[in-house]
């Protein structure tokens, strides 16, 4: 067979840009490797965590610290409770940031938590601006 005739007979069956497997390798399948390195990991699982409970009980602060950070996970977030005036101003607005600023400086805040906050803060004053510049445009407009 030519080379011009076997490569006209590969292309006969496919068109440019059509995929040889076009439903792919299925969504959330793992390579055999993988499974079989689960397998022998769940095997073992009971025994490794027996043993690393075992450790922490003797003192090895590794696996303490190990075992501690899978039983309770660090928190990501905390409630925060803070009395905050009404934001339905914008002088309500400035004193809510004052007092989020005089939170942080008293240690009740993490700048973080500070930060997420004055940006709520922050969101409702733009609403209340976007509101103010809706109703001044209507008030112009019924003017003319």
């Amino acid at each position: 067979m030519s080379e011009t005739t076997r490569a006209e007979n590969l292309r006969a069956g496919w068109k440019p840009g059509q995929s040889g497997n076009p439903k792919g390798r299925p969504r959330g399948s793992r390579n055999r490797v993988t499974l079989v390195a689960l397998a022998a990991m769940e095997e073992g699982a009971d025994a490794i965590a027996r043993k690393v409970v075992d450790m922490a009980k003797e003192g090895d602060i590794s696996a303490a610290r190990l075992v501690i950070e899978r039983l309770v996970p660090v928190a990501k977030e905390r409630p925060i409770f803070l009395a905050l005036p009404d934001t339905g101003s914008a002088e309500g607005v400035a004193q809510a940031q004052a007092a989020i600023l005089q939170a942080v400086a008293a240690g009740d805040l993490l700048p973080g938590e500070a930060a997420t906050l004055a940006g709520i803060v922050e969101a409702r004053r733009k609403a209340l601006e976007t509101q103010e510049l809706e109703q001044r445009i209507s008030a112009l407009e019924e003017k003319k």
